[in-house]
């Protein structure tokens, strides 16, 4: 056997260290602040065009990680490029005296629908004080007096004759109520006095009016009936006639007074709807408050007044709106309610209020994704509005309960610019499910999670600090916090050469730094080096009660992970576990056993229904990469399982197929494996090991193991070399690297582990497709023909057959029973 080639990495390899010189500074006293969201060039320029283009259908959407700063660039773009807005103009309602349920929409320009909400104040309260008076000037009251006068004088000149011929003969004509109802009446005289029907038949009853007498009367009453319905049809046209003249005459003076009082607003204000609005108001004071009683009318300042909803500064301002809580009311608007001592008050245009979808138009509306979709029927009005650009305040569809206001407003057309920031998640879910999305939201702001880790990238983020530090007002910051919170960028990147964008978390870091360094209060603070690897450590001590349980349960023995010696069929992997953003590595003991028989590979995660799909995946290689490996000429035909052991909850993921094929191997082989060598990677069916995730939380997760058992100096981690840039690893790993206490090796194929792991060759394949004799993949081969010939001169019992099984070659045979 010869020697295990180690491929261990360097010690500078273990951690990138931030160059100092690129810090040229003392403290960030001496850094100009960044305002600038920095590395999204692409982002900055799709935000750009989609703010100032247009064009139909180019709102934005703005796709990113929380905390990569894209609320700070939308609102810095818009403060910075001051983009143009269409013609913002200010929104009114006011009642609709042809359709009260509908209040009429007015548009006036922008900065002046106060002014003339003022107008129509004054104005209203004119008509309620001052009208009355008004009308009885002299200029109004002698036209209506004389035709009242010329009424009275027909009327005379009419009724004098016929009343001189009822005297003559012994009769009145006298105006008698019925009820509600008055009518002319002839009754005869007697003493001077008419005496009613009732009186004249008293009479009679007593003697003092015979029958003659009585007879008499009726004949002379019938003679003069007739002229009297003749007179009393004329009266009454000339009465109606001159009513109407009158009236003509008053609505006349009073359209003229009242033109007067609104010249000076439709001279303002001119407009059809407004021109329109007014004449309704005249027409409603001169048929309801003039000519009419006017008794039961609303207050005039509550009928005439005017609901300013929405009123700019001036033409040129563009407003911003950013809506925090997107629930349907807040976007729509509201329609108040008042309540009486007889229950809810009709509502009315007065009590229509604006939400932030009329506030944003002519100019631009943010909204996070998740908010709007999470609110019912928000995106729906939302995207509505967008397509028709108009703004109806009472969705069709919206069914209000029957306490809720009957008004249906008057639609208000609207152009809005929206700006949507969401994750990549709902960008892929709105463009597949919602048909509208795509021609709606046609440009694309894409936020990258990381920006280059060089010399450019580290001056950048002493520039974001410096503008967090003097937003905040924290004490300054030593070149060599700067440097921490650097490496802490790499680290949170995830990815060799990158420095994290979610400046959110690189935040919070420094803002705990600068508490801790206040707390030492030692003269003037500044924040060393020392204080953000401190807050470093506290943040992860606080989330890693999991990560220390386990630990604790390693120690007892309650979980069992061996560190030392060698195990046939039995390796370390790693996996990792979330608490919230951060994230800790762990063993995981992985066994397998392999005898002779027909039943295949066998996943017990899959059988008992704990794997998820990549992870079976992963396990599914597991076949084709024997095949590739051994390459027999006959059928792997023997019977294994893997297994990982103490683990009770689901496991999902690739990154442990490469430990895998290792342990399955030394159960075939009988060949066994360090315990103090964990491995983590993944594996194609031509054994190349492929990156994975998590790398630096997995090596330290094992290191911890090593350490609480003790470290040997034989103790590492085999990682993929595609890794190896991505290695940020904790100071004491790489110190206990330093003295040759724990290693870290890379491999780029399987073979170079299994050398790691056995310390045997584990051989290159000949010409003639075999191995090297005494190598491990020779061995492998003769195991496996071994394992063949067993099972082709021993049938597999029936009871085996019958179960669904995973062959080695990777296929899934199903077998009926026999009949």
């Amino acid at each position: 056997m010869a020697k295990t080639r180690h491929r261990r990495l360097p010690v500078k390899a273990l951690r990138w260290r931030c160059d100092l010189k690129h810090l040229p500074f003392r403290t960030t006293d001496e850094v100009a602040p960044v305002s600038d969201v920095i590395g999204q060039a692409s982002a900055v320029e799709a935000l750009d065009f989609g703010l100032g283009s247009d064009a139909a259908g180019q709102n934005v959407f703005v796709r990113g990680l929380t905390g990569t700063g894209r609320m700070t660039l939308v609102k810095g773009l818009l403060e910075k490029l001051h983009p143009a807005c269409s013609t913002v103009q200010d929104r009114c309602y006011v009642h609709n005296f042809s359709a009260p349920h509908q209040p009429r929409l007015i548009c006036v320009p922008p900065g002046t629908a106060r002014d003339f909400r003022r107008r129509m104040q004054e104005f209203a309260e004119f008509v309620r004080e001052d009208l009355a008076d008004a009308l009885q000037t002299d200029s109004l009251k002698a036209p209506r007096e004389m035709l009242e006068a010329q009424v009275k004088t027909l009327l005379e000149a009419l009724t004098e004759p016929f009343e001189k011929d009822l005297r003559a003969a012994g009769l009145a004509l006298v105006t008698v109520s019925m009820g509600p109802v008055a009518r002319a009446a002839i009754l005869p005289v007697r003493d001077g006095k008419p005496v009613s029907p009732e009186e004249l038949e008293q009479l009679r009853s007593q003697g003092k009016v015979s029958d003659k007498e009585h007879e008499k009367f009726k004949k002379k009453r019938d003679g003069f009936q007739r002229r009297l319905e003749e007179v009393t049809t004329r009266m009454k046209e000339i009465r109606e006639d001159g009513a109407k003249v009158v009236r003509e005459v008053v609505e006349r003076g009073a359209r003229g007074l009242m033109g007067d009082l609104v010249a000076s607003i439709r001279g303002v204000f001119p407009g059809a709807d407004i021109e329109t609005f007014l004449g309704e108001v005249v027409d409603d004071i001169i048929e309801n408050r003039i000519l009419a009683s006017g008794e039961g009318l609303p207050d005039p300042t509550r009928a005439y007044g005017v609901n300013v909803l929405l009123c700019h500064a001036d033409e040129h301002s563009c407003p911003v709106v950013i809506e925090h809580a997107p629930t349907l009311a807040n976007l729509l608007g509201t329609i108040e309610r008042e309540w009486g001592t007889q229950g809810p008050v009709p509502s009315d245009y007065s009590m229509i209020r604006a939400g932030s979808l009329l506030k944003a138009a002519g100019g631009y509306l943010i909204l996070e994704a998740r908010d709007v979709l999470s609110e019912p029927g928000a995106w729906k009005v939302l995207v509505r509005t967008l397509r028709s650009g108009s703004l109806e305040m009472v969705p069709p569809e919206l069914t209000w309960p029957i306490w809720q206001p009957g008004l249906k407003p008057q639609a208000i057309p609207v152009k809005i610019r929206v700006i949507l920031l969401g994750s990549s998640e709902i960008y892929t879910l709105l463009d597949r499910y919602d048909p509208d999305f795509s021609d709606l939201f046609k440009v694309l702001a894409d936020f990258g999670s990381t920006i280059e880790r060089d010399e450019r990238g580290v001056k950048q983020y002493a520039g974001v600090l410096a503008r967090i530090i003097a937003d905040e007002k924290l004490p300054p910051f030593s070149k060599k916090a700067v440097a921490a919170l650097v490496e802490h960028g790499a680290r949170v990147a995830g990815h060799g050469r990158k420095l994290t964008a979610r400046f959110g978390r690189i935040a919070d870091i420094a803002r705990e730094s600068a508490w801790l360094a206040q707390r030492r209060g030692e003269g003037r603070v500044v924040v060393s080096g020392e204080d953000v690897g401190e807050a470093i450590r506290r943040t992860k001590h606080r989330a890693d009660l999991p990560s220390r349980r386990f630990q604790e349960y390693l120690a007892d023995g309650t979980i069992r992970v061996q560190t030392r010696g060698e195990v046939v069929g039995q390796i370390n992997g790693l996996a990792v576990m979330s608490t919230g953003p951060l994230i800790y590595g762990f063993p995981a003991r992985i066994t397998a056993t392999v005898g002779a028989g027909t039943a295949g590979i066998i996943d017990i995660e899959e059988q008992s229904s704990l794997s998820g799909s990549i992870h079976t995946k992963g396990f599914q290689i597991l076949g084709g990469l024997l095949r590739s490996l051994l390459r027999t000429d006959h059928p792997l035909a023997f019977s294994a399982s893997l297994a990982f052991e103490q683990s009770y909850g689901g496991i999902d993921g690739d990154s442990a197929s490469g430990a895998e094929i290792c342990c399955l191997l030394s159960a075939l082989t009988d060949m066994p494996l360090r315990q103090g060598v964990a491995m983590t990677g993944a594996i194609d069916q031509m054994g190349h090991v492929q990156a994975i995730g998590g790398v630096n939380e997995k090596v330290e997760g094992f290191f911890d193991t090593c350490l609480g058992a003790g470290l040997t100096g034989e103790q590492g981690v085999i990682i993929p070399m595609a890794n190896a840039p991505e290695l940020m690893l904790r100071t004491d790993v790489v110190e206990a690297c330093r003295k040759k206490k724990f290693s870290i090796w890379t491999v780029e194929c399987i073979h170079d582990a299994l050398e790691i792991l056995t310390g045997v060759v584990a051989g290159q394949r000949d010409g003639a497709d075999g191995y090297p004799e005494g190598s491990l993949l020779a061995v492998a081969q003769e195991q496996a023909r071994q394992y063949w010939l067993r099972s082709s001169q021993s049938p597999a019992p029936a009871e085996a057959v019958r179960k669904r099984i995973v062959a080695a070659d990777g296929s899934v045979a199903r077998f009926k029973s026999p009949e």
